[in-house]
């Protein structure tokens, strides 16, 4: 299975601008801006769409592992924190941060847990990422 994106920029790096594409059309000539990345401006950049990517990965990968488990969650709700640092030779994405809140009444608990920790390792997006990747779980059970 292959999926495409695409960029494109124009300008400087300060003034210019770009626009995402996916294949799929999910976003289509998104715009994204010096701003948005390394001024805290509202819009879309490169390190939200990684951790988009991070936390629908995980997500995708906790129902996985929790079906090896034969427990069927009622939601598994990620959200991604992707820390974008500059060091001496540039910028690097140091970290990302995965709060998780499993739902899965009835379920037993040390079972979910060992699911999510399984997840953590074993999401494809956690694998390509070098960044540490750290998390932070609630469960509801």
């Amino acid at each position: 299975m292959e999926s495409k994106a695409s960029a494109q920029w124009a300008g400087s790096l300060k003034e210019g601008n770009g626009e995402v594409s996916t294949a799929s059309g999910a976003l289509s000539s998104a715009g994204y801006r010096y701003p948005a990345r390394f001024e805290g401006a509202k819009g879309l950049n490169p390190e939200e769409l990684i951790g988009a990517a991070h936390a629908s990965c995980f997500s995708m990968a906790v129902s996985a592992e929790l079906g090896r488990a034969g427990i069927t969650p009622k939601s598994v709700k990620t959200q991604a924190t992707v820390t974008l640092e500059k060091g001496e030779k540039g910028f690097d994405i140091t970290r990302s941060h995965l709060e998780v809140v499993v739902s899965a009444p009835g379920a037993d608990q040390e079972k979910v847990k060992a699911a999510t920790e399984a997840a953590k390792a074993g999401c494809p997006v956690s694998k390509v990422l070098k960044a540490q990747i750290s998390m932070s779980a609630r469960y509801e059970t």
